[in-house]
């Protein structure tokens, strides 16, 4: 089942969101579901709070930014050829190496795609989709696509990191977001 995609100006963007247990309802059917929404949605990763579920769940697949790139890029990227992986209950442990530019989007926010510095490397301690824990570090673009997903279950956006002047730019863009006034190509929500 592909989900909406829930815009920018919902609450639930903006909530810290809820540990869970594996008790949580139908879990294995959200995530199976997260990930169709994720892939039809064009996306590279879907946190819970994008599809109006405020728990700290969130999916990745940064192989497909890998897919476009050339064979000389990809040597420039230590997680190539990336990562495809499911989040539980995460938490950063550890930020490290020198924090790098790379131009980011969100579903949440369409049409609108930012330059935007983050570490290089994230050490994070997650549950899987068994519920078993790992502390494990990761680089490079798949670092990035997870402190992303990480921001949304800490109720951040990548435009939080945006300098005043360049977000108040982006303020009629952000109006018409929250007002539906934006055409995308996949299923999308305007709730408050």
């Amino acid at each position: 089942m592909i989900f909406p995609i829930v815009a920018y100006g919902a609450s639930v963007l903006r909530k810290k969101a809820l540990a869970i247990d594996s008790q949580y309802p139908q879990l294995n059917t959200l995530i199976s579901n997260m990930w169709e929404t994720m892939y039809a949605s064009n996306g590279v990763g879907l946190a819970a709070p994008q599809i109006n579920k405020d728990i700290r769940l969130f999916v990745i697949d940064s192989s497909q930014i890998f897919e476009n790139m050339e064979e000389a890029e990809k040597k420039n990227y230590p997680d190539s050829p990336g990562l495809k992986k499911v989040f539980i209950n995460a938490q950063i442990k550890d930020l490290d190496g020198e924090e790098w530019s790379f131009n980011e989007g969100c579903l949440s926010i369409p049409k609108i795609r930012e330059d935007i510095l983050r570490p290089e490397m994230v050490v994070l301690e997650y549950m899987d989709e068994n519920f078993e824990t790992h502390i494990e570090a990761f680089h490079g673009i798949t670092a990035r696509v997870i402190l992303h997903e990480y921001d949304h279950i800490e109720g951040k956006l990548f435009i939080d990191y945006l300098k005043p002047l360049k977000k108040k730019l982006l303020q009629g863009k952000l109006n018409d977001i929250m007002k539906g006034k934006v055409k995308v190509d996949y299923k999308m929500t305007f709730i408050k």
